[in-house]
């Protein structure tokens, strides 16, 4: 089968390490099931793979990608859940299972024509949805999903800020947002983001770092170092920060005084269970969201896909079609 995979491992040149071509293709297992991949979307996460973050190097070579929708062995629609886990082991949250991992982190993941991932991992695609918008799902979707409606603790006609437009967490945190009825502000250093933000239907969107006009209930973060201060500062008392990701760096100064004094929360979140999944996507075909999709290449082209998200271009998702 062509998959794409990580072949070698560099921090400084990430997409030199990207291989493509033929690999084997996957036996079957008790308990596992093989799946012809239709689509699948790009994440942040496949960079940091080609960094080395999550991926050592005696894994290598691994095939690449946590999202996928195709057809199952006996000809049905499914989505792919991203989380090989133990719900059991996470008190009914596989998520926090120990010993969770991602696909393509230890089991090969889905920019292939094939797929092997445990039976409990397929979701029926609701037909509603394309394959291509089925796979921008179950990772930026469904972490956004879990943030906004299972950690914040919002209710509807909140406030909230997104920081960061652009990336396909980001995006799905607005359009979501917008469908929940909340007031939703946006910021970005790109001005042609922040206008796409404002078609989603976004509130208002301001350059990186500006002061809002009012204090938010939430803020979801993804950024991390280079917004901190900034995320913390826009909040209510009470508010929350809902943190999935630093890719500007997870160490910036920790404003214990502010969260303290002003009694915030501070929830971690990654990624969201099987159950979200099957809800979020019932959800889109009910109210009619679907994912913003950026560009769809096929797999063969999927260095082009890495490149853009590593220089910033995308505004949603960066979709491959097999």
């Amino acid at each position: 089968m062509f998959a794409i995979t990580a072949a070698r491992i560099s921090p400084d040149d990430p997409l030199s390490g990207i291989g493509a071509g033929e690999r084997p293709d996957p036996e079957p297992r008790d308990g596992w099931a093989v799946v012809d991949v239709r689509a699948a979307s790009l994440n942040h996460h496949d960079l940091w793979s080609l960094r080395g973050v999550g991926l050592p190097e005696e894994r290598l070579p691994m095939v690449l990608g946590c999202d996928a929708a195709g057809v199952d062995e006996d000809g049905n629609e499914v989505v792919v859940h991203a989380v090989v886990g133990d719900p059991a082991a996470g008190g009914g949250d596989e998520t926090k299972d120990p010993g969770r991992t991602l696909l393509s982190e230890r089991y090969d993941g889905t920019f292939a024509e094939k797929l092997l991932v445990p039976r409990r991992n397929l979701l029926p695609k609701p037909p509603e949805l394309t394959f291509e918008e089925a796979a921008c799902l179950p990772t930026a979707w469904l972490t956004a999903y879990s943030m906004l409606f299972g950690k914040a603790d919002l209710r509807p006609g909140s406030t909230v800020l997104v920081q960061g437009a652009g990336g396909g967490v980001s995006v799905a945190l607005v359009r979501l947002a917008v469908q929940a009825g909340h007031r939703v502000y946006v910021t970005s250093r790109s001005e042609a983001k922040r206008a796409k933000a404002l078609e989603l239907g976004a509130y208002a969107a301001l350059p990186t770092g500006e002061r809002l006009p009012e204090r938010v209930d939430a803020v979801f973060e993804s950024v991390g170092q280079a917004t901190w201060a900034h995320s913390v500062r826009s909040l209510k008392p009470g508010g929350a920060v809902v943190v999935c990701g630093a890719t500007s760096g997870d160490a910036p100064p920790a404003e214990l005084t502010r969260v303290f004094f002003l009694q915030l929360r501070v929830i971690g979140s990654t990624m969201g269970t099987r159950d979200e999944l099957g809800a979020l996507a019932e959800m889109c075909a009910r109210t009619g969201v679907r994912p913003v999709i950026d560009r769809v290449l096929p797999l063969s082209e999927a260095r082009e896909g890495f490149r853009a998200m590593a220089e910033g271009e995308q505004f949603g998702k960066i979709v491959f079609t097999v």
